[in-house]
C-alpha cells in the first residue's frame, strides 16, 4: 500500500511539472492572452518596424492594454502597418501617438501608446497617425562609427587638411 501512494504522489508531481512546463511554453511563445474581454481594432503606420513581431504587447503607461494582431506591408507607401487589438474598455485621444519600444536593452519589442490631450476619442478601425519607428541597433552603430569615420577622416584640422598646412615662403 505505501509503494502505491508513493506512486500517485510521484505521478501527481509529474503532471504539476508538465503543466508548468505548458504554462512556462504559452508565456514564453506569447500566446496567452491579455484578457478574455472584447476588443477593437486600431492601425498604426511605421517606416521601420525593427523585430516588432504579431501578438507582441500594447502597452500605455507600462500596463498592457492590447495585442499586435497583424503587421503588413503598404504597397503604394512600403510602410509597415501594424494592426492592433485593444480592450474594449480603453480609449485614447485622436492626438496619441504609438512608438515601438524594446524591452530592457535586447529584449522585445512592444507598442507604447502615449494618450494625446484631445477630448474627442479614435474611433475603432481609425489609425494613430503620429508613430515612431524601432530604433534599430544595427543603425544606430552604424551611424555611430560613420560619425566617428568622418571625424578622422579630416575637415577638421587635423593631419593632412590644406587649411592646418604651413604656408609657402614668398622668394
Amino acid at each position: 500500500m505505501a509503494k502505491k501512494s508513493i506512486e500517485i504522489l510521484v505521478g501527481g508531481f509529474v503532471l504539476l511539472g508538465l503543466a508548468a512546463l505548458l504554462f512556462l511554453a504559452l508565456k514564453a511563445a506569447n500566446l496567452t492572452s491579455f484578457g478574455n474581454g472584447e476588443t477593437y481594432m486600431l492601425k498604426a503606420r511605421f517606416d521601420n518596424i525593427g523585430g516588432l513581431k504579431q501578438r507582441a504587447a500594447v502597452r500605455s503607461a507600462g500596463v498592457t492594454v492590447g495585442r499586435v494582431e497583424s503587421i503588413t506591408l503598404d504597397p503604394q507607401t512600403y510602410m509597415g502597418v501594424v494592426t492592433l487589438q485593444v480592450a474594449k474598455g480603453v480609449s485614447f485621444p485622436r492626438d496619441s501617438s504609438a512608438k515601438i519600444l524594446t524591452s530592457g536593452l535586447l529584449g522585445d519589442q512592444y507598442i507604447g501608446i502615449e494618450p494625446g490631450a484631445e477630448d474627442q476619442m479614435l474611433a475603432p478601425g481609425a489609425t494613430i497617425t503620429q508613430t515612431q519607428s524601432a530604433v534599430v541597433l544595427e543603425n544606430l552603430i552604424g551611424q555611430f562609427l560613420f560619425s566617428k569615420a568622418a571625424d578622422a577622416g579630416g575637415g577638421t584640422g587635423g593631419d593632412g587638411d590644406a587649411a592646418s598646412a604651413p604656408a609657402p615662403a614668398k622668394p
